[in-house]
């Protein structure tokens, strides 16, 4: 009997999945680039070992208020830019960090840092704000920040401009320009508050909308407007420094003589005020004219009352952020992008069966230090040693090591130079690796 006869189904086509990308303004970082940020995160280490700074990692995630409260109600941060969102576990407000000051200092209160004395930290690591994203500027952007907690005196002010001259010298930026001014104490800048409303009311007519969003709330903030039409009338509009009282003045005059004696070049702009709430007295930027309009790369300034607005003692406190990506751009700018890094050695497997003895070694090399690459295997077995030679050339690789069976046989590899003496070869027994193993990090093969 035939079994019944069955209609085929109608064949569905699998509908093609969507195409993800990140999110705009949120880049991936990977070699070769990746490689640039590690020199540069490597020289950040180096140097604030040298300053005696040690590293604090905070949450990327804190509680909304710390940043209204820190950063400040009216500034543009908390105003435009946080990535804010309440959990929907338990009601909280909660935004990724705009910039990572205030957590720091709710990390030193939360934990009683300063009980015994002065801190002085740093910290590498992403930041968040929405803003249209552009170059230089991102929606998650990476910052290097230094903060000297429960020190007062303006030679703390000093040191940390002349750590972040230092850093920039480090990987080949000296000489970006340093901008000071100085905030004063609060009442200073009340009454220079005072006085910028009552100007800028008499040029009312000449204010843009943001300009008279600000006028009653944050006047100073005016000051560093970029619209073109409202620059001569602000050019004219009262200096801060014509506010501050003897005690300030010395304090900023303490600062440029101590950057003076450390060769570090600074000019006074009246107009420097920053874009946070928190600051007094002293206030700094590194700007350049190389990178167009994103052209600060580093700013900062004295803190002092922000521990008690945060809810802790009255604590004095200085600190300053570092763009990582308008440095490494500056870097690239200047054409002088630390080289790629490279493996000392690139192994050559010409058959699989190789493979147990070319790990051993490998891993033994590793053990003293050399950088190694081996090469992967094709779908269809390890490749020719045509293709395995023009990967290792193009790795970078000043040595090729060759697994070959007869070196094998003997107990041997073979060394062949790809870069100076190129061509030249020899053997190494592989009983003895931790005899020869370091020498594969010499330029030629003469020297190994």
């Amino acid at each position: 009997m035939m079994a019944p006869e069955t209609m085929a189904e109608p064949r569905k086509d699998t509908p093609k999945a969507q195409r993800l990308t990140a999110v705009k303004g949120m880049n991936d970082i990977f070699p070769p680039e990746s490689s640039q940020w590690e020199w540069f995160e490597q020289h950040v280490r180096e140097v604030m070992g040298s300053f005696a700074y040690g590293s604090i990692r905070t949450p990327i995630l804190e509680h909304t208020q710390l940043f209204v409260k820190g950063t400040g109600e009216t500034t543009d941060i908390v105003e435009k830019e946080m990535y804010s969102f309440e959990d929907r576990l338990n009601g909280e407000h909660l935004t990724l960090r705009p910039e990572n000051t205030p957590g720091v200092v709710r990390a030193a209160i939360e934990h009683n840092l300063t009980y015994d004395g002065g801190k002085r930290l740093y910290y590498v690591g992403p930041m968040f704000r929405h803003e249209r994203p552009q170059r230089g500027r991102y929606r998650q952007f990476y910052q290097v920040g230094a903060e000297a907690l429960g020190v007062a005196g303006a030679e703390t002010d000093a040191e940390l401009i002349v750590l972040a001259a230092e850093l920039l010298q480090r990987v080949g930026l000296p000489g970006i320009r340093v901008e000071l001014n100085s905030l004063g104490i609060a009442a200073e800048r009340q009454q220079h508050r005072q006085a910028l409303i009552a100007y800028f009311e008499r040029h009312a007519g000449m204010l843009d909308a943001d300009a008279q969003r600000r006028l009653h709330t944050n006047p100073l903030r005016i000051l560093d407007t970029k619209n073109p039409a409202m620059q001569d009338m602000v050019r004219e509009a009262p200096e801060l420094l014509g506010f501050l009282g003897d005690s300030s003045l010395k304090h900023l005059e303490t600062v440029k003589a101590l950057l003076t004696c450390s060769g570090v070049p600074w000019t006074v702009n009246p107009r420097a005020v920053r874009g946070l709430d928190y600051y007094s007295h002293t206030v700094f930027e590194f700007v350049t004219d190389e990178l167009g309009a994103q052209g600060t790369l580093c700013g900062g300034g004295r803190y002092d009352g922000l521990f008690e607005v945060l809810g802790g003692k009255a604590t004095p406190a200085v600190g300053w952020g570092m763009g990582i990506e308008r440095v490494l751009e500056l870097v690239r700018v200047r054409g002088l992008a630390a080289p790629a890094p490279a493996p000392d050695v690139y192994a050559v497997v010409p058959d699989a069966a190789a493979y147990p003895s070319a790990f051993k070694t490998l891993q033994a090399l590793r053990q003293q230090g050399v950088r190694v690459q081996m090469h992967a295997g094709a779908q269809d077995g390890v490749g020719s040693m045509k293709s395995q030679f023009k990967r290792a050339d193009a790795s970078g690789a000043r040595f090729a090591l060759v697994f070959g069976a007869s070196e094998l046989a003997l107990g041997q590899v073979t060394v062949k130079a790809l870069r100076d003496g190129q061509g030249a070869q020899s053997t190494r027994p592989l009983d003895q690796v931790d005899g020869w193993a370091r020498t594969l990090q010499s330029q030629t093969l003469s020297d190994s």
